[in-house]
């Protein structure tokens, strides 16, 4: 607990210091961290015997005077609380299933002295496959900003080093599910075949052991979220 204190002092010292002539009855950067601490510790869950999985990405909704008035010193203020959850859920012993990540945000909703701060779990995604040319694939995978084009040999995903999309997601099995093509070419169709995971494959709401995809499909695995594409979104195609 002493180390938490020194830690959560230093921030106080900072931004008091560099906001003090700044903020008066608006929003104080001190409420912000200790609402940053709190959803760290309200959204951190349980997944083994001494594991505790917590958010690692989170979005500061200020109303547009706070927002403006932070505008020039954010990159600052969004260094100093990413480094402040960090050591938190490092003291407390989280486990992050990626980088932490702070984004502060404008909401016209909001009066000023008034924020709201939500958090999700967006695990870090690595991929074995090169980069192929944009329109030759049947389907394309976008998963936590990778975007993964679905070739003729298909796409094993889950945790393990030998599928070509990894998802650092404790949700996620070693070998979760694969994307299949079936026919040639870039008008082939896709399904996704759950490979007897342990908390199973969601397809637009629905646990499913198969079925096909489409432009739009959204399968969730563990904690993940993949969105299919028929082309590629990068290219801003329809």
């Amino acid at each position: 607990m002493g180390r938490l204190q020194r830690v959560e002092q230093r921030l106080e010292s900072w931004v008091n210091n560099t906001f003090s002539r700044l903020f008066r009855s608006d929003v104080q950067p001190v409420e912000v961290a200790s609402a940053l601490q709190r959803e760290l510790d309200n959204n951190a869950q349980v997944v083994s015997r001494d594991r505790s999985l917590a958010p690692n990405v989170f979005t500061v909704r200020l109303s547009g005077r706070d927002h403006d008035r932070l505008a020039p010193y954010a990159a600052s203020l969004v260094s100093e609380l990413t480094s402040l959850v960090t050591e938190h859920a490092d003291l407390q012993r989280y486990s992050l299933p990626g980088a932490v990540g702070v984004e502060l945000t404008k909401d016209d909703t909001l009066r000023t002295g008034q924020f709201r701060v939500t958090s999700q779990v967006q695990a870090e995604v690595s991929t074995r496959r090169p980069e192929v040319a944009s329109r030759a694939a049947p389907a394309y995978l976008e998963v936590n900003g990778e975007v993964v084009p679905v070739m003729a040999a298909g796409a094993m995903v889950g945790r393990g080093s030998d599928c070509d999309i990894r998802i650092d997601d404790p949700g996620v099995s070693r070998r979760h599910a694969e994307f299949r093509v079936l026919g040639e070419g870039a008008g082939a169709d896709v399904v996704v075949v759950d490979l007897h995971s342990t908390n199973g494959t969601v397809v637009d709401g629905n646990r499913v052991a198969q079925t096909q995809v489409r432009d739009g499909t959204t399968v969730t695995i563990g904690s993940t979220t993949i969105t299919v594409h028929k082309h590629d979104p990068r290219l801003g195609l329809g």
